[in-house]
């Protein structure tokens, strides 16, 4: 009974190997390599990088993408993009006050109950590009666009897909069927096998996306000169999504070195206590 498992698991191993090639055509291609300045554990944000992002999401990406637990105020965070260590208090930051005030935040009217539209306040949070998701859906035709606030959380390989995306569009190869309202993407998850009319060993990887490719070069200006290329645009978005969705990154690793350091010295002490309580003993 040994024996024959043991044959049909070589049988299903030797299976997996050949098959190994044509499978992993399937699907999305691998993130890209980026290198981020907040790796590691001595990784911090790049603030000009994180102002840049900002942008970028600003009058590219909020037209239709939300950041529904992103509070104006978290922008002047300690780590965040207008940080400013005179003003502690972040809802006291100016520029995190004047961003506020280009937003229109819904509320209601004291004295009448009326829905009302007022500027925003550093307290409050990005309001929604669409009212409600029907509406989402109608201008994306029929696609939902996805909250922005995790998003570099929630994907398995982080800012760098987000990178991927935005750069990953290519133009269809010829054999994939497609309908109008998509769009290839060689780093977006799908199997394109049923769309695909060429040899079935030879299914290109990726799938499509509703979105249409979001940013180009020079869409924005970076007020530090930076030049605006796709590549620095989709680079600078993904780190400013990534700090959207762990604004406490730079604490978070603060704490974990302070742990450290606490159980490095509570083990010299609990051995030097060790060491002085049973040194006339036998071992």
């Amino acid at each position: 009974m040994l024996r024959k498992l043991s044959v049909i698991a070589a049988v299903a191993g030797l299976l997996t190997a050949v098959a190994g090639p044509a499978l992993a055509q399937h699907g999305a291609l691998p993130a890209k390599d980026v290198h981020w300045s907040f790796e590691g554990p001595l990784g911090k944000f790049d603030q000009a990088q994180l102002q840049r992002g900002y942008k970028v999401y600003r009058e590219v990406c909020s037209a239709c993408h939300s950041m529904n637990l992103v509070s104006f105020r978290n922008l002047g965070d300690k780590g965040g993009p207008f940080y400013d260590k005179k003003y502690p208090n972040s809802n006291d930051n100016p520029y995190v006050k004047a961003i506020a005030k280009d937003y229109e935040v819904a509320d209601i009217d004291n004295e009448t109950g009326d829905a009302i539209k007022r500027p925003a306040t550093p307290a409050d949070r990005f309001p929604a590009p669409f009212p409600n998701e029907a509406a989402a859906r109608a201008s994306n035709g029929g696609a939902l666009p996805p909250d922005m606030s995790l998003l570099a959380k929630a994907r398995e390989e982080g800012p760098a897909h987000i990178y991927s995306i935005i750069t990953g569009y290519a133009a269809p190869p010829p054999g994939l069927k497609m309908d109008p309202t998509q769009h290839y993407n060689q780093y977006m998850t799908g199997d394109l096998s049923s769309y695909w009319s060429g040899p079935k060993e030879h299914v290109p990887p990726g799938g499509f996306i509703a979105m249409a490719p979001p940013i180009k070069a020079n869409q924005v200006t970076f007020d530090d000169g930076t030049p605006a290329t796709l590549d620095q645009e989709a680079k600078d978005v993904s780190a400013f999504l990534m700090w959207a969705a762990e604004p406490k990154l730079e604490e978070r690793k603060q704490t974990g070195f302070a742990v450290l350091a606490y159980l490095v010295l509570f083990s010299i002490l609990l051995y030097v206590s060790y060491r002085k309580v049973w040194k006339n003993e036998s071992h």
